[in-house]
């Protein structure tokens, strides 16, 4: 789809138009012809042969013995794949939902009476400040000091001003830029806005609208103590906790993040109060100083924040969000994580494509983010992976940020109910906003769309050997499970999860995401981004282990084994595939 072409803009307004072929597969992680290691240095010429004549022969061995076992591909360019409309979605087990309870562990920001009436206003409550809850700007408190008839201007009237003036008319970035730096003064010589003004110089001037947006968005953050009127939990680790709030009242904390008025979150230095925490405000987002390249991609990625408010503060869209979501930070303790040596268990049904993608063909399933352990990755500055491109498109999910603490290797975090408001092409620098989405998605009986997405964070390889360590590999393989776990088997939506830039190895990767997903008990739906054969090898090792009933204990045991031989410097390194295949060889020959 070309960029401007009117045709391809009115067709993604309501449908994703083959979004995995747009995306550069390198950079997605698919499989890469990587150099095969030597041996040492110390192995003699004679020991080289000697290994490549016994590999030859077990290669030919297993080949026979698989052959006859019937488990050879059925042809070169098909290959049999579950179905993908067999797969269980969110609607399909719509009653097995729980219904929303306000508890100790779940918050829940609007009034449950009025919503059972179809209406959405803010739940009632008592503000307060302190280190277990978002710190709102309207509450900054006044130094003990100051007595209130000679105290100065608090933050907030500060802010309430500014942001007020922004409300009356025609704004420049210069004034959005004198605005926000009136009340973070401390930052004067730190934060620039390169890229804003760079966005306004390069958008045409028939789509400029700028000067009716800011104050719709300003009004929209002012809006914050009508709108929120019950504290908000931090997320923090090891505690199970959720929050639901509606899109409205998620709409009014972006603007205030856009706005950069949240305080004590500019200082992300270790030691700092929000060190273990994410930005929020937008104010990396404005700024460019080291890459004048990254310019461009900025503006892009302004371009699908902007649609969004477009949408939210435009009371005639039939987009405009009217609904809940639900933000619930998952940890397992270590005691309660699978002992992988016994999960006697086969594994599930795959659908697997190297067409379609995780957001729309997974529509309705269990979305797997390739998450940062700080929620959002590098949304706010220069990163343009595929969470941070899931977080553009969705630019709901970006609110996660103000109160999700980094994630720790037992954790995950799961949102229930986004809205998709851009379509984008292209992955990392050939990344571009395309155009509006229009979310047809159905939403449940409490105004939640049907998607729930799941960030998990894979580790990242400098020395991509290091992830076949058996500490390594159960590592992930806890991650994929916390992730995975729950109580409603709707399948997985997923990929190369931290391949690419974690220099992750995807065949390794969709095994340790195949046995998470079979101790889960969820069927998979698996995108390789266009990776043909990529899907390919990933279908003939499902389908090789399945006919041969091998189970997850089974399969984690190879892995181990795997990881053994790998750290023998006298053993050629293997194809790890070509290892598994081996091993069900030699399992049929004892049967």
């Amino acid at each position: 789809m070309s960029r401007k072409n009117s045709d391809g803009v009115k067709g993604c307004m309501n449908q994703m138009n083959n979004r995995g072929n747009t995306a550069d597969p390198s950079s997605r992680g698919e499989s890469k012809n990587r150099p095969s290691q030597m041996d040492s240095a110390g192995a003699t010429s004679q020991h080289r042969s000697n290994e490549n004549g016994k590999e030859a022969a077990r290669e030919r061995r297993t080949a026979s013995v698989v052959s006859s076992l019937g488990t050879s591909p059925k042809s070169k360019e098909q290959w049999p794949t579950y179905p993908i409309q067999n797969l269980k979605t969110m609607q399909d087990l719509s009653r097995e939902f729980n219904p929303l309870l306000a508890k100790k562990e779940h918050t829940i920001l609007i009034d449950m009476e009025w919503i059972r009436r179809g209406v959405i206003v803010p739940h009632q409550g008592t503000h307060v400040w302190d280190s277990h809850h978002v710190k709102l700007p309207h509450l900054y408190p006044l130094p003990p000091s100051h007595h209130k008839s000679h105290a100065p201007p608090s933050r907030w009237e500060v802010t309430r001003h500014a942001l007020h003036r922004l409300t009356k008319g025609s704004n420049s970035i210069g004034d959005v830029q004198t605005a926000i730096m009136s009340y973070n003064s401390r930052n004067k010589d730190n934060w620039t806005f390169e890229a804003l003004y760079y966005y306004v110089q390069r958008l045409p001037r028939m789509e400029n609208n700028l000067h009716l947006l800011i104050p719709k968005m300003a009004k929209l953050a002012l809006d914050l103590p009508e709108l929120i009127q019950k504290p908000i939990p931090l997320l923090r680790q090891q505690q199970n906790q959720a929050i639901t709030m509606s899109q409205q009242q998620i709409s009014c904390l972006l603007a205030n993040a856009f706005f950069c008025t949240f305080p004590h979150r500019n200082d992300t230095k270790p030691g700092s109060e929000y060190a273990n925490y994410p930005t929020i405000n937008f104010s990396s987002l404005f700024a460019n100083k080291t890459d004048p390249t990254k310019l461009a991609l900025k503006a892009e990625k302004l371009k699908a924040i902007f649609h969004y408010f477009n949408t939210v503060t435009n009371d005639e869209d039939p987009a405009k969000p009217e609904g809940l979501v639900t933000f619930e930070r998952i940890s397992i303790p270590p005691s309660q994580l699978p002992a992988w040596q016994y999960q006697k268990v086969p594994l599930t049904n795959l659908h697997i494509s190297p067409e379609g993608s995780i957001e729309e063909e997974g529509t309705g399933m269990l979305q797997v983010d390739f998450a940062s352990k700080y929620i959002g990755g590098g949304v706010l500055g220069s990163k343009l992976f595929q969470e941070e491109i899931l977080f553009l498109m969705s630019p709901e999910l970006i609110v996660a940020r103000l109160f999700t603490e980094k994630l720790a290797d037992n954790e995950c975090l799961k949102i229930t109910g986004p809205q998709m408001y851009n379509l984008t092409s292209g992955y990392s620098e050939t990344f571009y906003w395309e155009c509006p989405y229009n979310d047809r998605t159905k939403r449940d009986n409490w105004k939640r769309r049907y998607r729930q997405i799941v960030s998990i964070d894979a580790l990242d390889f400098k020395n991509p050997k290091e992830q076949y360590t058996k500490e390594n590999i159960k590592r992930e393989l806890n991650k994929a499970f916390v992730g995975f776990h729950g109580d409603v088997k709707t399948a997985i939506a997923t990929g190369n999860w931290g391949c690419g830039a974690l220099n992750g190895d995807p065949k390794l990767k969709a095994l340790i995401q195949l046995m998470a997903a079979a101790v889960s008990r969820r069927d998979m739906a698996y995108f390789t981004f266009g990776n043909k054969e990529l899907a390919k090898e990933i279908q003939r090792m499902h389908e090789i282990l399945t006919i041969n009933k091998v189970t997850v204990d089974k399969l984690y045991n190879w892995l181990k084994e795997f990881s053994r031989h790998n750290t023998r410097e006298h053993h050629l390194p293997k194809d790890l595939y070509g290892f598994i295949s081996e091993k069900i060889g030699h399992m049929a020959i004892l049967l």
